[in-house]
């Protein structure tokens, strides 16, 4: 296949990074298409973890061109230092990323605006990542933005950071807040542009080329469906499209060029800010399971994640709404020794039962999950590398998570290094064909 999407099924979080690394290593190039350094994607080699958050995790392979399409936000704060970061790390990488013209920039006046437009929701706080994400996308929407292509323009950058200071200032002033160095804050952006500016080159022509000369191509997902602008939890979402059809308006590609999207599913789900969560195990002993098994504290911000029982209602609206060919589970070795299991398969609104996933968040946080319980395991599943090679119970759990999803599972992480994974060539035994994560 020469394109492939690869998608967050459920509400970010899921284990992108080491699903990407893995498929990376047969693309000739890879491109971000929506996020910005909200995103946390963690790859583990040989024990060693690299977290990257602007950066594709194509990274790491060192024939992998790494672009930002027009639709990722930049900070070039934090790029730069994510990139001096991987060459302290003997990452030679510089010369591998480039950077969507048409990306639009997140300026440090940006981060500030997050955090007071945060603090004014007070109870009603979205829990944003507060990495300037919202109000950068805002000023792109509002035709007020900084794009990447104009960072060579010094007198361009000033511009836009006082103007956003003025904003800020009265902000600040109505909080009872000292105010921010606006002169301090504009050198930081300059030199920021400065550094990044020859970074920028025409990725959607880049990429069009390669898709034409029938290479292998791999669109990399940020957050999760369940958080995209449209399609998710609104208002509790990000500012971009993170389900598959933002890939193509978020990359400049043609939908009819894409072969394939593959879905990142964790066995269970975790949610991080606010914002409803039906299978949530809140004060649950269950849950606290979940959170220090599986490590379950966010790699953008550190903040602990809320765990909960697998949603197949969920799972559903994610396979239709992306159009999945396949899946990969991640974390099911985190489930061990947790017995019995238990799988949402339905909702109950208003003393009816749905298999369809609410349009509103107001309706998702009135439902109540029903759920059907599965035998555990106890067995480590680390070693395993064959279907065969896992435990009965949890191959039955993998059938029925498929069977609710209606997506075949082709891969399954067993263990966070790269080499802990349990290939599926034919999907599922005895449930769906699929195509095998090396393939």
């Amino acid at each position: 296949m020469a394109v492939r999407i690869l998608v967050g099924t459920q509400w970010g979080d899921e284990g992108k990074g080491k699903v990407i690394d893995a498929l990376a290593g047969r693309a000739s190039v890879m491109a971000r298409y929506g996020g910005g350094p909200n995103a946390g994607h963690t790859v583990v080699i040989g024990g060693k973890k690299t977290i990257l958050h602007h950066v594709p995790s194509g990274v790491l392979h060192e024939r992998c061109l790494c672009l930002l399409g027009n639709g990722v936000v930049v900070d070039p704060v934090l790029f730069m230092e994510e990139i001096r970061a991987l060459e302290a790390d003997g990452i030679d990488c510089r010369d591998r990323i480039l950077v969507s013209p048409r990306a639009h920039v997140i300026l440090p006046t940006h981060r500030l605006l997050d955090r007071l437009a945060e603090d004014r929701r007070g109870a009603e706080a979205i829990g944003t990542t507060g990495k300037g994400i919202g109000p950068a996308y805002g000023d792109k929407v509002l035709r007020e933005g900084l794009r990447a292509g104009e960072l060579a323009l010094p007198e361009r950058v000033e511009a836009k950071v006082r103007a956003d200071m003025r904003r800020i200032h009265a902000m600040q002033e109505e909080a009872g807040e000292e105010l921010a160095d606006t002169d301090a804050l504009v050198e930081e952006a300059l030199e920021s542009a400065r550094a990044m500016a020859g970074m920028v080159e025409d990725t959607g022509v880049l990429l069009r080329e390669r898709i034409e000369a029938g290479e292998e191509v791999l669109l990399e997902g940020a957050q999760g469906t369940l958080l995209d602008l449209d399609h998710g939890t609104y208002p509790f979402v990000t500012s971009s499209s993170s389900v598959s059809g933002g890939a193509c308006t978020g990359c400049g590609v043609p939908p009819t060029s894409v072969d394939a999207v593959w879905g990142v599913t964790k066995a269970y789900v975790t949610r991080v800010g606010n914002g409803p969560f039906p299978t949530e195990l809140m004060e649950d002993p269950t849950g606290d399971l979940l959170r220090s098994a599986g490590a379950e504290f966010g790699s953008t911000t550190g903040r602990p994640r809320r765990c909960g029982w697998f949603d197949g209602v969920a799972a559903r609206y994610s396979t239709r709404l992306n159009g999945l060919t396949a899946q990969v589970v991640t974390k099911l070795d985190v489930l061990t020794g947790i017995d019995p299991l238990r799988i949402c398969v339905a909702y109950r609104i208003d003393g009816r039962e749905t298999t369809e996933f609410p349009d509103t968040a107001v309706a998702l946080g009135g439902v109540t999950p029903v759920y059907e319980e599965h035998p555990g395991w106890t067995e480590s599943l680390r070693g395993a590398r064959s279907p065969e090679e896992l435990p009965d119970a949890a191959r039955s759990y993998l059938r029925r998570l498929e069977e609710l999803s209606g997506c075949a599972v082709v891969a399954v992480s067993v263990g966070p290094d790269r080499e802990e994974t349990v290939e599926c060539p034919e999907g599922v035994p005895e449930v769906a064909v699929g195509r095998s994560l090396s393939r």
